[in-house]
């Protein structure tokens, strides 16, 4: 429960090469239950989510980012100031500050969108990235709520 709470990076690393470890070496079934997300992508490879005793997933951590998050993060610093109306069409916006921007776009269209903002835009750096487990798992919690 919690292995790894109140704890320094230093010991966190430690106990997770001890967990993985131990799994390991004696192919036993660890049940980690823990709110700390880096645990869970570090340690699990199937994961069930649980809401006031109700399972709302319960299979492989990569299926779950698929299935809740079939999409890419790009993370933009520009060069220069861009209207945020320019923006529209490219992608879903989750943050523009600038000189900072963040849109979500479909995991087969991160590539393609990127070379398109960067022909469009003057930009200083460019990311992209899959969403953090964290909002994977808000993702779960919301569509539950819809449903």
């Amino acid at each position: 429960d919690e292995p790894t709470i109140g704890l320094d990076v230093v010991m966190q690393k430690k106990i997770r090469e001890f967990l993985k470890e131990y799994n390991q070496k004696y192919k036993a079934t660890i049940l980690l239950t823990s709110h700390y997300m880096r645990d869970v992508e570090a340690l699990c490879k199937r994961v069930i989510v649980i809401n006031f005793g109700k399972i709302l997933y319960d299979g492989q951590l990569s299926d779950l980012i698929s299935k809740y998050a079939p999409y890419k993060i790009i993370s933009v610093i520009f060069s220069e100031f861009v209207d945020p109306k320019k923006l529209e069409g490219f992608g879903m916006l989750k943050k523009f500050e600038y000189p900072e921007w963040i849109t979500s776009v479909p995991k087969d269209e991160s590539n393609e969108m990127a070379a398109k903002i960067l022909e469009h835009f003057p930009v200083e750096d460019i990311n992209i990235e899959e969403p953090d487990i964290e909002e994977v798992i808000r993702e779960v919690f919301m569509s539950q709520k819809k449903s």
